[in-house]
């Protein structure tokens, strides 16, 4: 009798969401994917990324295992850099609708070449509040 194994999950489309615990404050989310992979257009061979996702959210933030499988549908899907970059900056802010969000691509090099790609998204009214540089504090000197 052979072994049968069904795959728990599948890669999908479907970004789920879940209410932003604390919308009254801006906060950042940091979250880096270091396995992406589609195909070429052109030549049908494997591109690698480290996607990089950073985002403020509004009322809503990305479920992790939503945007894993989200991911895993683009392997054997074919697209140039900058295209797939933009797409899915499109679908992450269309169902999170953040504040800010910025996508950062990071390609593997290819034919001694390397490419990164950033889309950003900005809600509209929306401003940042003001950088604060923060001393560092050297602890062997006790001085900032």
């Amino acid at each position: 009798m052979p072994f049968e194994k069904t795959m728990p999950s599948k890669p999908s489309k479907k970004l789920e969401t879940f209410a932003n615990p604390n919308p009254e404050r801006d906060y950042h989310v940091h979250i880096e994917i270091p396995e992406f992979t589609c195909l070429c257009p052109l030549t049908g061979q494997p591109d690698f990324a480290t996607l990089i996702l950073d985002y403020i959210p509004d009322r809503k933030n990305v479920e992790l295992k939503s945007l894993k499988m989200y991911m895993w549908s683009y392997r054997n899907e074919g697209a140039f850099h900058e295209a797939v970059t933009n797409k899915i900056l499109d679908d992450l802010a269309a169902a999170t609708k953040p504040r800010f969000m910025r996508l950062t691509a990071k390609w593997y090099v290819r034919g001694g070449i390397f490419t990164n790609v950033v889309a950003e998204h900005h809600k509209k009214g929306w401003q940042p509040a003001p950088h604060i540089e923060l001393a560092q504090f050297d602890q062997q000197s006790n001085t900032r």
